[in-house]
Formats: C-alpha cells, structure tokens, sequence
C-alpha cells in the first residue's frame, strides 16, 4: 500500500478521511486508485484537487464514518464501489459494533485495493446464479440462559461459497481473534489475512477451475477433488500433517489442496502489499532498491519474474523480523518459504501476470 499526497504537500495514508495540515476532507476514487484532497463547492459537491472533477462521499461515508470513498457525481448508486459489496453488515444498535464494521470494512478496502493493482475482475460469476464477490460480516447468535450469561447458539464460521465471503464479525475484535490464535495454536492471524485467504477461494473458482491451468495446479497442491469434509475432519482430530513445513507455507495450507491454494494466494498478496509499502518509503537493503510488483511499469516489463519479487521479500522480512524482535515483539512474518511453497507462489505469480 503506498502513500499519497495532499494538494497542500502533506502525506495521506489511505484511511484518511481529512488533511491534518490544511483540513481538506479526502476521498478515495477507486477509478484512478488515488486518494485525493477536494474543496467543497457551493452545491456541496466535492472537487478534486487532483483532477478537478465533482464527486460526492459514499452514504457510508457521510452517514456512518466507515468509508472513505467517492463516487462521481452523476452516478446514481449512494454506495461506492466497495460498500456495494458488502451484502451484510452487522447490527448497528449494538454499541461496539460500529467500530467493527469500520475495521471488516477498512481490511476490505485494502483486499480491493490489491485486488484492483493486479486487475483482477470481482464481478466474475463462479457459477450461474453468482452475484461476483459478495461479503457477510455475520455475528454469532447468542442467547440469555441463566438471566446474566450469554451462551453461543450459533456460530458463524468464516468462509467462501459461490462467491460470497462470510467473516465472523470477532475477527474484527483484536482480543477475540488473539484468543482463537491461540487456540488453534497459529503463529499469525489477523483480519486482512482472512480476506485475502477467503478472496484465494473465489479466484481458484475463477483462474484455474475449468481451465487448463488445472493438471499444473494439481501437480503442485494436490488433487481437489479428494473430499473436503474427510480431510477437515482429519485436519481438526489430527492436526496437521507430519513435517507440515517441508512443503507448505503454513501447517493449515496441509488440509487440503483448496486451503494450501488460499494460504499460498494470501501469502502472495501479503508480499506484493507489503513491498509495494517499502518501495514507496524508498526502503534499500544492502544497495538493493526493493521492487514494487503492482507497479505499473513493473508489471509491463520484462522483470516480472518470481526471482526478483522472492529474493527482495527474503530481504525485506529478514530485517522486519530482527526489529520486531529487537522491540521484543514477535516476528512480523514467522513463516519459512522453503522451495515447494515457492514454487507454489511462483504458480500463483505467473498466472495473474498471464491475466494482464
């Protein structure tokens, strides 16, 4: 994710929603991936300081403060490009959970944004009564048992199916999703990593079911047409797999060749984000300039192969994680990429570079 610039010079990070230095408000207009200052006209309508086109914020912006995008002005919809996505949101007469939905909504807003660099379409139907990508951001339902003590009813797992995206609103919450962490004994989870994973299983059903992609994806991750219940049922009783590391990027990616493709698709967006953020802080390790891999230019050369993207990732965490540690903080990424799961991402790499 880069930075952005105010037309006052001051620097915008992308959920601003107003210029700390000269008060302009800002909006995110997702044709031109830029967030931008504007002046208000005596209509009401927002003028971009970068373009000098009308926009007016999205109705979740002017109303609930969850949104930072805009719409043109002649556009009828109230809801921005990203909100309209959202087909569920949660129960807002409920106190905390406004600043839930601004968190689902904000790690959202940074899938799209990715999502978008690599020109990947989120309308494309996975089966013939699909709407595209469609998000649920669900609660678990609770009742009253003894007067006080609310017991869970009913869960709401958080998953994909024909499109739609259901996230368990707890994720949003940090000490709900600590907690699970260390149930499930994971080294890393956090709510943008549950989008990009989910977002994984849409695209699976869109780049490669179907295609002749297929025989090279199953040599790779295995056959996934084995049964997904038997081997979640496994997963769970057993844990994972033995040496789980030797050809995996992590030990969920070992329950079935559908998860090792999402685990690797969400690894391959957190390398291609999390560079983008370096280059545009001009980050240089050992007289190497990191790459950007959503460049533009970057992505219309001829460097687009994996080595560059790997050798520059290995680099770049190897110095987050001695900082980390250095503040007595875990690592920011605690996952070794041995040479199957590379291969895996260079898979993953080279078939959206085929799309472009």
């Amino acid at each position: 994710m880069r930075n952005f610039l105010c037309e006052c010079g001051n620097t915008l990070y992308f959920a601003n929603s107003e210029c700390l230095v000269c008060h302009r408000p800002l909006g995110f207009i997702s044709e031109e991936m830029t967030l931008t200052a504007c002046d208000v006209s005596n209509d009401g309508h927002w003028v971009s300081c970068l373009n000098g086109n009308q926009y007016r914020p999205c109705s979740n912006y002017s109303h609930n403060n969850v949104c930072n995008w805009l719409l043109p002005v002649e556009d009828q919809e109230s809801l921005c490009e990203s909100c309209r996505l959202t087909e569920t949101i949660p129960d807002l007469s409920k106190p905390d959970n406004m600043s839930l939905w601004f968190n689902m909504e904000q790690a959202k807003r940074r899938l799209l944004y990715t999502l978008r660099k690599l020109r990947l379409d989120t309308s494309q139907q996975t089966t013939p009564d699909s709407k595209g990508m469609k998000f649920r951001f669900l609660e678990d339902v609770t009742e009253d048992e003894f007067g006080e003590e609310l017991t869970v009813k009913s869960t709401v797992i958080t998953g994909h199916c024909n499109g739609i995206i259901t996230l368990n609103l707890k994720e949003a919450e940090d000490e709900s999703r600590i907690k699970m962490r260390d149930e499930l004994n994971e080294s890393y989870r956090t709510l943008i990593g549950h989008f990009r994973h989910e977002s994984g299983h849409y695209y699976w059903d869109t780049l490669v079911r179907g295609t002749r992609h297929i025989d090279e994806y199953r040599k790779l991750f295995g056959d996934e047409r084995l049964s997904y219940t038997d081997a979640m049922d496994t997963y769970y009783a057993n844990g994972p797999v033995h040496n789980w590391y030797v050809n995996f990027i992590s030990a969920y990616a070992s329950m079935h060749p559908w998860e090792d493709w999402a685990e690797s698709w969400a690894h391959y967006l957190h390398i291609v984000d999390t560079l983008e953020t370096a280059n545009d802080y001009g980050v240089n390790i050992l007289q190497n300039q990191l790459c950007n891999p959503l460049a533009e230019r970057y992505r219309r050369s001829a460097e687009t192969d994996f080595d560059k993207i790997y050798e520059d990732w290995c680099r770049l965490t190897t110095v987050l994680n001695a900082l980390n540690r250095s503040m007595g903080q875990d690592d920011a990424y605690p996952f070794v990429i041995t040479e199957p799961a590379k291969y895996k991402l260079a898979f993953i790499h080279n078939l959206l570079h085929e799309q472009l």
